[in-house]
């Protein structure tokens, strides 16, 4: 029914040089450089994708970016490294600005040193010889089985937290205060068809925040959505920026005595708006109003520690736990976490029987 994750995982960012790498030349010695025959189009195809790209380059910074902006494609990259450190240095920022692994990366160099660089430094991303950049569009790690609502907008809502982070970094007074302030909606709904492509890339992408690291396939979320055993929720975040996009998935088997969740995930990216604990919270709510038990399996990973310490923090308890890691736990219920303070939280589920 549902599978390890057991292939490298699809690349959500890449990270470009710049001097012979995405221009022909040296910027800082000739002014004259012009972009590699087809690079445009690559990254904007690749960005129509939902595939974030950066920058790791040597160079002057307030040079180089007029140089892009020049070009017309100073907007594609996010969180630009460009300065005279380590380029392994580099990756690491633009890695934990982006809140995503190392292992989704994939650093173009064309030069061997710096590639090594990196990888010595990091093992688990890609490198890429820039010679090679013609055959991006063709690499089965840049190319998701669909292109979502959320991957066309994926770079805009990166920009659009950039400016969230900026008020937060100039905000005087308590987080909670503001929190409050970003107006904060959060919408839980049944799946309908048109959700489960995205349903199906958050399984893939999702890597800290899923309690069992397990994938599902259109195929299979389609058949649970249309069965009268299971419920399959979505959520979305919105506040007054605009919408973080389809950001949490739970499946739950809904038994005669109680009810099991067989998936909860949450995207990475709102970690920080304390909202990882909603769905669980409603989910628990629904639970004891229909009488039900709840179980919930866990299953470790080399990442997703952060989901057991969610469920330890909601009150449940270990029943078994076998020797691959395959944790089930149980909740009584009789303590239920209320919903944040700063958020409106808005429920379009139909009533269940089971």
């Amino acid at each position: 029914m549902e599978k390890n994750e057991d292939k490298r995982k699809e690349i959500k960012c890449v990270v470009w040089d710049l001097d012979h790498t995405i221009w022909n030349g040296v910027l800082l010695e000739s002014d004259e450089v012009e972009l590699k025959a087809g690079i445009r189009e690559i990254i904007a195809e690749l960005d129509a994708r939902g595939i974030l790209h950066s920058i790791a380059s040597k160079n002057d910074a307030e040079t180089a970016m007029d140089k892009l902006r020049e070009l017309g494609i100073d907007h594609y990259f996010l969180y630009p490294e460009i300065n005279w450190s380590a380029k392994s240095l580099s990756i690491s920022c633009i890695s934990t600005n982006l809140n995503i692994g190392r292992d989704t990366i994939l650093f173009i160099d064309d030069q061997i040193f710096e590639r090594d660089e990196v990888k010595s430094e990091h093992p688990d991303v890609t490198c890429l010889d820039a010679a090679e950049y013609m055959s991006l569009l063709d690499n089965p790690r840049l190319n998701p089985r669909f292109i979502t609502e959320d991957s066309l907008r994926r770079r805009t809502m990166y920009l659009e937290d950039i400016k969230r982070k900026k008020e937060e970094d100039s905000y005087k007074g308590p987080k909670e205060s503001f929190l409050r302030s970003l107006d904060m909606k959060f919408v839980i709904s049944e799946a309908r068809e048109e959700d489960l492509k995205r349903a199906e890339e958050l399984t893939i992408r999702t890597n800290q925040l899923n309690a069992t690291g397990y994938t599902y396939s259109y195929e299979q979320l389609d058949r649970f959505r249309q069965s009268s055993d299971h419920l399959l929720l979505v959520c979305e975040l919105t506040d007054k920026y605009g919408s973080y996009g389809k950001i949490g998935l739970a499946l739950l088997e809904l038994k005669p005595t109680h009810w099991h969740l067989k998936l909860l995930l949450m995207s990475c990216r709102v970690m920080s708006r304390g909202v990882g604990t909603v769905i669980l919270t409603y989910i628990m709510q629904q639970a004891k109003n229909k009488g039900k038990r709840l179980q919930a399996d866990f299953k470790q990973t080399d990442r997703n520690k952060m989901m057991y310490v969610t469920y330890r923090f909601a009150n449940f308890k270990e029943i078994s736990n076998d020797e691959q890691g395959q944790i089930l736990f149980e909740n009584e219920l009789d303590q239920i976490q209320p919903f944040p303070p700063y958020l409106e939280v808005k429920v379009a589920v139909a009533g269940r029987q089971a």
